[in-house]
Formats: C-alpha cells, sequence, structure tokens
C-alpha cells in the first residue's frame, strides 16, 4: 500500500484556505472507499504561513480592516461578504461582521506543536476548530481562551493544552523555522495543497473546487501501483 502526504500550507485568518481545506474534505470523502483503501492510504500535514506576519497580537477589528485595506466602501465591503456567503455555499457560514484580526503565530505555534505530540486526526480537529472559532463565531484567531477551547474541542487535555498556550517559547523556534522553510520553497500565497504521489506529486493552488481534488487525488491513486 501506498501512503501519501497530503501538504496542506495554510493561514487560519485566510477565507480561502477554510475554503480548500472544507472542498478537500469532501473530495477525499468521496475518494477514499473501501477499495481505494487498500491502495493508498492519505495523511494531512498541515504547514503554517503567515499572510500578515507584522500584525500584532492584539489585532484590530475585523469588518474595519477589511474596510480599510481591501473593501473601503459599505457597498464593496456588502459584496464582499455576498462573495464569500456565495462561496461557502450555506456549509461554512462567513462571519465578517464580528471579532478581530491578528497575528496568527500562537496558532500556529500550538497547531505545530500538537502535530508532533498527537495523532492526525486530532490535529485536523484542532485545525477545523480554530477556523470555525474565526470565521464563525468571531473568535480571536489566536488568544489563549480561543486556542485552549480548540485544544479541548480537538480531545487535548485542558492542562497540557493551557501549559502550552501559556508558554510562549514552546515549539516558537520550531514553528518559526517551518515558515521560513515554506517561503524558501516559494511559498507566496495560500492555499497551497501538495499530494505526495509514487510517480509524481500533484500541486494545487488556491483554492479549487471539490471535483479539482477528487480528480488529483483519483490520479494519486491511480499511480500508487
Amino acid at each position: 500500500m501506498y501512503e501519501s502526504t497530503i501538504n496542506f500550507t495554510f493561514d487560519t485568518i485566510c477565507p480561502w484556505t477554510y475554503l480548500a481545506k472544507h472542498r478537500l474534505d469532501k473530495a477525499l470523502e468521496q475518494v477514499c472507499t473501501p477499495e481505494t483503501s487498500q491502495k493508498v492510504t492519505f495523511t494531512l500535514k498541515y504547514h503554517p504561513y503567515q499572510l500578515y506576519p507584522t500584525f500584532s497580537s492584539e489585532g484590530e477589528p475585523k469588518y474595519d480592516w477589511y474596510k480599510r485595506t481591501k473593501y473601503p466602501t459599505d457597498d464593496q465591503m456588502e459584496k464582499y461578504i455576498k462573495v464569500m456567503t456565495f462561496q461557502g455555499a450555506g456549509e461554512i457560514p462567513f462571519n465578517f461582521r464580528e471579532g478581530y484580526i491578528a497575528n496568527t503565530l500562537d496558532a500556529h505555534r500550538i497547531i505545530q506543536y500538537f502535530q508532533e505530540s498527537k495523532s492526525p486526526e486530532v490535529t485536523n480537529k484542532l485545525v477545523l476548530a480554530l477556523y470555525k472559532a474565526y470565521f464563525e463565531e468571531g473568535k480571536h484567531p489566536s488568544s489563549a481562551e480561543t486556542l485552549i477551547a480548540a485544544c479541548k474541542e480537538a480531545g487535548i487535555d485542558e492542562e497540557e493544552a493551557k501549559r502550552v498556550v501559556e508558554d510562549e517559547s514552546e515549539g516558537l523556534m520550531d514553528v518559526k523555522s517551518a515558515i521560513r522553510e515554506q517561503a524558501s520553497n516559494g511559498v507566496d500565497s495560500v492555499p497551497v495543497v501538495m499530494i505526495e504521489g509514487r510517480r509524481r506529486d500533484v500541486t494545487l493552488t488556491g483554492a479549487k473546487e471539490v471535483g479539482e481534488y477528487v480528480k488529483a487525488l483519483e490520479q494519486v491513486v491511480k499511480e500508487s501501483q
């Protein structure tokens, strides 16, 4: 059996990476049948990328930031919200009116730390919990409260979560190194999904439709023998 790693480069405050993750999950549900699972297994590995590394840890209101930097009029902002609502297709209820946008280094630090010490399933739940908290519930993307709650939702012991979250040096050098590695690999935007294949790797940049992820996964399955 061939074991394929799906390398997912993302930022927890990038809506397009949330869409890509959601669509990739749906594609995996379609492709990973009992028959294909005898040929290949897919494991997600998360790689950190910061779209805005100079953001403060406190941040600023999300809605205000989008208006100030991207959509300066009420009409433009409302159009953007409608576009993202459409992209979410009723499955991701994007919330751009509440919450703060802020530096994501601590969020990535926590994800990378537990990715090294827990199962892929736990890491996946942690990432999804952080996405949901930020994009749907209007929570701060990297406050201690948000991070600990996401860890608990992923099944991580609360005391362990508190220890890692509150010790800001825990895993810091490792996550900074991982971020630099992505930059050295030429990553300058997210999401980037690279699926390792026996014969060749498949790389998809940007949030693709479910069908495109299905096609890429099926190619890896086909070439796994």
